[in-house]
């Protein structure tokens, strides 16, 4: 921490972007941290540059009544919340709550109690907005989340990809009178939940996902209250952001009454649903666009910018890249953000504030040349150089022991059960169902596989050991069964077919010879 205060002076230079709110977007609904990772890792936030922070509970928040059933094995207890939001305000990172309210909401109606309330009552994905109960529901949420979030500036409710809107059978009835129509059906329940904030804690403005208002016609989004009750957030992960597009799409919506906009770019969890590194460069590109839009956009409009970095696609799905391991990104991606691009001095900055030197951003990740640990195959990046090797960031040793699992573990065990010459030529599938294996070979296949799977498992305990510090022992075990254990269990099973196999057989005994007569 002590090494973090030297650079608060580098956050001066927010005066020279456009975003006068730069808010780390914490997905909480896979790998939550612990409490003590967040008293390592908010200073960092701060020092580069960013000074608010999204937190999305999902089943981390310690609902209660009612509600209780739907915490987390690990979820927060109201005491944990409170040491976060003190540890965020000790970093002068303010805190925005966001709580699902439309779509997204299978954390809720996964469960019996609640299943009665879906949109089609096969899906748990989209809350049906025609029952009462399902604004009394996730206007319960909002209160209880605020109650412990009293004096919140913002609060976000969700209601992105609202899948399945329009196709209950309360909304097809609705939808045959023709003065309704899709976009009035969801306008209507995002000015329900956000007038229900408003009401109960004017001081609050409402923040909701842009992409179902996007394609809805001007006149209806005019007309409805909703402008007037929240102030979009415009996302876009993409590498290839449409920049004349989404200044185009602010045009709109300053005609249509909105006064207030904000950006969302991602850090990572935007790349792939089961990705393990973050692709920097991708990331780097989706930030200079999102500065060009609002360099070119209509001035005074946008408040800030979220980076996003999703944990999961869904609450169903599985890990994106863990918190540490997107680090590098993140840090990367706000230094942009303050320097106008990714120059010298930004970079720079990104090697003091991590510890490394010599940093080196690609399309696949963010580091400095390094082999694995005596495993074939070429010099890929696969950590960041610096004194101690991978940098002095809370989590580094995360990020590199996890870089080294996923650039390397399942290649080097494709290498040697796939393109080893003794093992594809004397101990094929074939032979391994039989349990045939000629003796020689036994020698060219076993050592090799016994010192792979040895540095192998010596590495994977360290890695288990760093992420038991920094997360609960569900996530723990979760990445280790996703991205771990597969590999280790097929080298596992190689030696355990190959000492079956190198068991010589009993010697045949042949017609009328006693064994018990050879001198």
């Amino acid at each position: 921490m002590e090494r973090l205060s030297q650079f608060s002076t580098n956050t001066n230079m927010s005066a020279f972007t456009p975003f006068k709110m730069r808010v780390v977007h914490l997905d909480l609904k896979g790998a939550p941290p612990k409490i003590s990772y967040f008293s390592e890792i908010f200073p960092l936030f701060h020092a580069l540059g960013a000074n608010g922070l999204l937190i999305e509970y999902e089943d981390m928040f310690p609902y209660d009544g009612q509600l209780r059933l739907l915490r987390a094995t690990h979820a927060y207890s109201p005491a944990e919340v409170a040491e976060i939001l003190r540890l965020a305000r000790l970093s002068e990172l303010e805190v925005i709550p966001l709580v699902q309210t439309f779509g997204h909401m299978e954390f809720v109606l996964k469960h019996a109690a609640f299943a009665h309330l879906r949109e089609v009552t096969r899906f748990p994905n989209t809350l049906n907005p025609h029952e009462a109960e399902s604004l009394a529901l996730v206007g319960a949420m909002a209160d209880q989340v605020l109650e412990l979030h009293r004096g919140a500036r913002w609060f976000h409710i969700g209601c992105d990809e609202v899948y399945y809107l329009g196709e209950g059978q309360a909304s097809k009835q609705w939808l045959q009178q023709k003065q309704n129509s899709h976009a009035k059906l969801c306008l209507s329940h995002v000015g329900a939940v956000a007038s229900h904030v408003r009401a109960r804690h004017p001081g609050t403005r409402v923040l909701v996902w842009d992409d179902m208002l996007r394609d809805m016609p001007p006149d209806q989004l005019t007309a409805s209250a909703v402008p007037q009750l929240v102030d979009p957030v415009l996302w876009d992960y993409g590498a290839d952001l449409d920049v004349h597009g989404k200044v185009l799409l602010m045009e709109k919506y300053r005609e249509c009454g909105f006064l207030r906009l904000w950006a969302a770019s991602a850090f990572k969890g935007a790349t792939g649903p089961s990705q393990a590194l973050p692709p920097v460069q991708h990331h780097l590109r989706n930030h200079e666009q999102w500065l060009q839009v609002a360099g070119s956009g209509p001035g005074g409009l946008l408040q800030g910018i979220i980076l996003t970095g999703w944990q999961r696609y869904d609450h169903f799905s599985v890990l994106c890249e863990l918190l540490p391991v997107g680090i590098p990104s993140l840090a990367a991606c706000l230094q942009l953000l303050l320097h106008g691009g990714f120059t010298e001095a930004a970079k720079r900055s990104v090697e003091s504030f991590l510890g490394v030197s010599n940093l080196e951003v690609t399309d696949t990740m963010i580091g400095a040349p390094s082999p694995a640990p005596s495993s074939p195959g070429p010099r890929v990046l696969t950590r960041l150089s610096g004194s101690e090797g991978a940098g002095s960031f809370p989590g580094s040793d995360i990020h590199a022991l996890v870089t080294q699992v996923s650039l390397h573990l399942r290649s080097s065990v494709d290498a040697l059960l796939e393109r080893n010459r003794y093992v594809t030529g004397w101990f094929s599938p074939y032979h391994r169902r039989r349990k045939l294996i000629h003796p020689a070979m036994v020698q060219h296949i076993q050592p090799e596989a016994l010192s792979l799977l040895g540095r192998w498992h010596t590495l994977v305990q360290q890695l288990e050991a760093a992420l038991q510090l920094a997360f609960y022992p569900d996530t723990v075990e979760e990445w280790l069964e996703e991205n771990v254990n597969p590999s280790m269990q097929r080298l596992q099973s190689l030696l355990q077919d190959l000492r079956e196999a190198a068991v010589p057989p009993p010697l045949p005994h042949s017609p009328g010879w006693d064994p018990a007569q050879d001198p």
